[in-house]
């Protein structure tokens, strides 16, 4: 059996996974404040997940920020998870493993389109373009059959993309990056903005708190002209940068996933109209842009692809 765990800002997913994709078990936590409570967290759900059966003989660890993929070394991990730098993620899981268990860990943007090439909607692909849409902005890109990796393991950050060099700063240290236009959290601060500006607008029936994303797109949908407002100019800029992906990488498709690609056609039909303008006179190809096809939004089917592929390198 396969272990995929999804290491996230406020929580750890995981999951036991069988080798076509399906999820057995899973279980998950709020994530801790500190590294010696994040051991513990981490020991405790390995160990409940491996006693509802079959040994687990792989496991894989999605995780934000830069990993090394050969020595599972956080490198630069900013934000509230900044504690994991500088640690060594197989040492973390290790007591919690059988001996001989094989353990693989990468960025979490580039662990999801692991589950994509294995199960997924770029499987039998060899050029394929990813952003993973949630708090932040994630990606991974598939160049001649490869995944991008870079000098320093930086290729396929997406959501740094610059799309508006004098904007707001972004966690990263640059300014106007996709994520800090595109992604829940940019969304929720302008629904919060319009909110504290008094605008007439449903979003005031959250005077007390901030709408989430997903509250967000749901009144745009339902038609209120603020939130549709904030929708339509953060989805105007996400397809603009998709459409230069597209010339930069050439991909067979683009794939949305994270959270927020969980708003379906709503965000979709806007897209591919806007990426279809801004690339078909040169082109002259349909380039699809589709949402993930995995069952589970998290991430844990990522990580067990992970898992998965580590386990037959090391057989």
């Amino acid at each position: 059996m396969l272990l995929g765990m999804d290491i996230g800002g406020t929580q750890i997913k995981a999951a036991t996974v069988d080798e076509t994709g399906a999820i057995a078990q899973s279980l998950r936590a709020d994530t801790p404040a500190s590294l010696d409570e994040f051991r513990q967290t981490v020991l405790q759900l390995i160990r409940e997940l491996s006693s509802f059966g079959a040994p687990l003989r792989a496991i894989g660890i999605g995780c934000k920020g830069i990993i090394n993929p050969e020595t599972t070394r956080v490198e630069v991990l900013p934000g509230t998870l900044h504690y994991l730098e500088g640690q060594v993620l197989s040492d973390i899981v290790a007591p919690a493993l059988p001996a001989d268990a094989v353990v693989a860990a990468d960025n979490d943007a580039r662990v999801a389109l692991a589950g994509e090439i294995t199960w997924g909607a770029a499987r039998q692909r060899r050029n394929v373009v990813m952003l993973t849409l949630g708090t932040g902005v994630g990606g991974g890109v598939v160049a001649d059959g490869r995944i991008l990796r870079g000098a320093s393991g930086v290729a396929g950050h997406l959501g740094h993309l610059n799309v508006d060099p004098d904007g707001v700063l972004c966690i990263c240290g640059n300014r106007g990056c996709l994520e800090t236009v595109f992604s829940a959290r940019a969304i929720e601060s302008e629904a919060f903005a319009a909110i504290h500006r008094g605008v007439e607008s449903r979003l005031l029936a959250w005077n007390t708190k901030p709408p989430t994303c997903a509250e967000v797109f749901d009144l745009a949908q339902q038609g209120d002209a603020v939130a549709g407002d904030i929708i339509r100019k953060a989805i105007h800029v996400l397809a603009a940068a998709v459409a230069g992906l597209i010339f930069v990488f050439d991909p067979e498709i683009v794939i949305l996933g994270g959270q927020i690609s969980e708003a379906g056609d709503t965000l979709l039909r806007p897209v591919r109209a806007e990426v279809r303008a801004r690339t078909q006179s040169y082109l002259r190809r349909e380039i699809p842009v589709v949402c993930s096809t995995l069952v589970d939004p998290s991430g844990v089917i990522g990580a067990a692809a992970l898992a998965l592929e580590a386990g037959r390198r090391q057989a």
